[in-house]
């Protein structure tokens, strides 16, 4: 079974990083996992408007 996450390296500006751990902070969420939510959202509004 292949595992449902793998580990990537980005590079972020700085200010992108803080509004992230920010945020994350406030909805009691790790950095990974709010950019993970902000990502699938993002990816869902794109292809929905694609159709």
């Amino acid at each position: 079974m292949k595992p449902l996450k793998d580990k990537v390296s980005i590079t972020l500006d700085v200010d992108v990083i803080q509004q992230i751990k920010q945020l994350s902070e406030e909805d009691d969420r790790s950095f990974s996992q709010y950019v993970n939510l902000v990502l699938k959202q993002y990816l869902k509004t794109k292809t929905e408007d694609h159709k």
